[in-house]
C-alpha cells in the first residue's frame, strides 16, 4: 500500500484517485502519521443489498413504540 504526504495527495488527487480506480490502496499521512485511506469503491452488489432490507424487515416485525407498531405510527404521522 503506498503512502503520500498531505501536500503531495492535494497536488495529485487526481492521479491518486486513478490509481486507486485500479485497484491501489493509497494511505494519506500528515507528518506521518495515517489519517485516511483511499480506497476503491466496493462494487454494488443489489442481492446484498436486497437481503439486508429484508433483514431489517423481518427484525422490525412486532416491534411496538408506548403500544403502537411502526406501521401505525407511521399512519399516525399521515392524518
Amino acid at each position: 500500500m503506498a503512502e503520500v504526504g498531505t501536500l503531495e495527495a492535494k497536488n495529485s488527487l487526481s492521479s491518486l484517485l486513478d490509481r486507486v480506480q485500479a485497484g491501489e490502496e493509497i494511505t494519506i499521512t500528515r507528518h506521518g502519521k495515517p489519517v485516511a485511506r483511499l480506497v476503491p469503491v466496493a462494487a454494488h452488489d443489489r442481492e446484498q443489498a436486497r437481503q439486508a432490507v429484508e433483514r431489517i424487515i423481518a427484525r422490525s416485525r412486532g416491534v411496538t413504540l408506548g403500544g403502537l407498531s411502526i406501521k401505525d405510527l407511521i399512519n399516525e404521522g399521515r392524518r
